[in-house]
């Protein structure tokens, strides 16, 4: 599980491309590395992925198809910036809200605005995911836990502070470019469990 809160910026150092997987090599500053572990989950742009291999300051993950299908690492290249989180400690502080980091689908950039400091990102989803996003609730876009200023329809707002622009890749977004989104978990359950086979008297 993960909170949202971005460790680190990391880059894709080089890609191997697979029949039916593709191997990603990322390289991280922040992060230290006696503190990694192979075997342990790392979210990269929101994607909750297995460490498979470790050597100074690069990890490498492998992404199956049905990951590259779902989310926006098919799109990666040599040298693109990646949002780093490592997996929540149970002491750790809750500082975002939970991020499982199976992604639900993607999004779309449809709008960019300067707002005094800050920046206002639209992202277009499809009905789908729309049906789960709501005012001033909780997602994750590439990994980072933010809060809906607005929604209208299959488009959603949310504002980037200075520090966000700084210590994560939202900055690195156009027009068009495709992210990750992971919707407020809480509301998927509620809605499975409001179906009526979930409500009617056995």
């Amino acid at each position: 599980m993960f909170t949202g809160l971005i460790e680190d910026i990391g880059t894709v150092h080089e890609i191997e491309v697979g029949e039916k997987e593709n191997r990603y090599i990322i390289e991280f500053n922040k992060i230290v590395s006696e503190e990694l572990v192979i075997g342990e989950s790392i979210s990269v742009n929101g994607v909750c992925l297995t460490i498979v291999t470790l050597s100074g300051n690069l990890f490498t993950f492998d992404a199956s198809h049905e990951t590259l299908a779902r989310t926006n690492l098919s799109g990666l290249l040599p040298g693109v910036r990646v949002n780093l989180e490592r997996a929540l400690k149970a002491d750790g502080r809750f500082g975002g809200h939970i991020v499982t980091g199976h992604i639900d689908g993607v999004g779309e950039v449809s709008d960019i605005k300067n707002i005094g400091k800050s920046i206002e990102y639209s992202f277009s989803v499809g009905n789908n995911l729309a049906k789960y996003i709501i005012t001033k609730g909780s997602i994750a876009v590439d990994g980072i836990s933010l809060t809906v200023n607005d929604v209208n329809k299959d488009i959603f707002s949310v504002n980037i502070i200075p520090h966000t622009q700084v210590e994560t890749v939202i900055g690195d977004l156009k027009i068009s470019s495709i992210v990750n989104i992971e919707c407020d978990i809480i509301g998927k359950y509620v809605e499975k469990l409001t179906r009526p086979e979930y409500t009617q008297d056995s």
